[in-house]
């Protein structure tokens, strides 16, 4: 009877031991998966930072772009107004009637 008590002390020694080994070994998996989790996560958030940073890049390039067309544009109105007499009688012309009519 002692021989089959102590059989079964060894057997529950064995089994806490490969229970162990079992619960170490899980544990090690589930740090490796936290730890590749958390890498794959880093590494799209860098990726969408690049991402948003190009296209914020792109959009004032874009308006820069935008901004020096709409000033050439500009100018290039405002050089055809001046370079244009008879334009510039009509403006005047209209100025002085606006001075001539007024009530004060």
């Amino acid at each position: 009877m002692k021989e089959i008590i102590e059989e079964v002390f060894k057997a529950e020694e064995k089994v806490g031991a490969i229970l162990k080994q079992a619960r170490e070994k899980a544990s090690e998996i589930r740090q490796s998966a936290e730890k590749e989790n958390s890498d794959k996560i880093n590494e799209a958030k860098q990726k969408a930072k690049e991402i948003i940073q190009t296209a914020v890049e792109n959009a004032w390039k874009e308006a820069e772009l935008t901004r020096a067309e709409k000033l050439e544009q500009a100018d290039n109105e405002n050089e055809a107004i001046l370079n244009n007499e008879e334009v510039i009688n009509s403006l005047v012309d209209n100025i002085c009637n606006i001075i001539i009519t007024a009530e004060y």
